[in-house]
């Protein structure tokens, strides 16, 4: 069988177009695709509980799988009572569904990075000490506590911008909070790595920050492979050798895409605007390549 691979940008509930986009693959397959999901399967679109019981399900037939997100993460502490939902959550559906437990079991045993025919797969960003195989290992550590019996109390201690940049000394719940924000919120960092989680509403940097995209930091370790991420709206589709940013603004009214890491072929499907982020609508809708 020559089953192709598919990585799908956020889908934060959007499961119509979510449907509408595993039908195009589907039409441009003569067998079934696998499928990777880039984290943010949740919260913002109208039908979040659909979408993960859909997700859910083709992960149940072996068919898919998908990295955390920050929503997916906050999903999780929301449904133990450690943080109370935001204004703008759509979770509501979840939390009162009779499937819960089960949706919110497998959710936490989700891995944070996944590995596939050198490709890396997370939905933020790496750290430039990291190489590929760093990251998947730091991240295994976040999921041993995520699928421990723990849990609950790793959530409690997750969150929070410190300590915003890595070393090896780091322990308990200091280090997993770096890796996880590195791994699920991470858009730019100093040149040394340093993260920033205040700028959010652009694809670039002010002049004289001291401020980059964690991918173009120097020297940077995880270009020994090729690294998928989403996470990243306002950033839009982004297409260049060693990089794949598949966040092309679904639920802001923009695309939802999917990439075949086989041969990089684009799919992609126009998504209404569900939510309305005001004056960076337009780059937050952007969908075409760059460069």
């Amino acid at each position: 069988m020559n089953m192709k691979t598919y990585v799908i940008g956020d889908l934060q509930g959007c499961h119509d177009q979510n449907l509408a986009l595993l039908e195009r693959i589907a039409q441009a397959n003569t067998e079934p695709a696998r499928l990777l999901f880039a984290g943010d399967l949740v919260n913002r679109g109208p039908q979040s509980l659909a979408t993960l019981r859909h997700v859910h399900a083709l992960a149940r037939d072996g068919r898919a799988d998908s990295v955390l997100g920050n929503h997916d993460l906050h999903l999780l502490a929301v449904s133990q009572g450690i943080r109370p939902p935001h204004a703008g959550d759509t979770l509501d559906e979840i939390l009162a569904a009779p499937d819960r437990g089960e949706l919110i079991d497998w959710l936490r045993h989700r891995p944070l990075a996944l590995p596939h025919d050198g490709h890396l797969l997370v939905h933020a960003g790496v750290l430039p000490q990291w190489s590929a195989q760093r990251a998947l290992e730091l991240a295994g550590e976040v999921e041993a506590a995520l699928r421990g019996p723990g849990w609950v109390d790793f959530l409690r201690g997750m969150y929070g911008n410190g300590p915003d940049a890595w070393s090896e000394d780091l322990r308990g719940a200091a280090r997993l909070r770096c890796i996880v924000n590195a791994l699920t919120r991470l858009r730019f960092c100093t040149p040394d790595g340093v993260m920033d989680f205040k700028m959010k509403e652009s694809g670039s940097a002010p002049p004289g920050s001291g401020l980059l995209p964690w991918f173009d930091a120097p020297h940077r370790r995880s270009a020994d492979a090729t690294v998928v991420f989403g996470h990243w709206s306002a950033l839009g589709l982004l297409l260049r050798p060693g990089l794949i940013g598949l966040d092309s603004g679904c639920v802001w009214g923009g695309k939802l895409s999917a990439v075949c890491l086989d041969d990089g072929g684009l799919l992609q499907v126009d998504c209404p605007s569900f939510r309305q982020p005001g004056a960076k609508a337009a780059r937050r809708a952007e969908a075409a390549p760059r460069a």
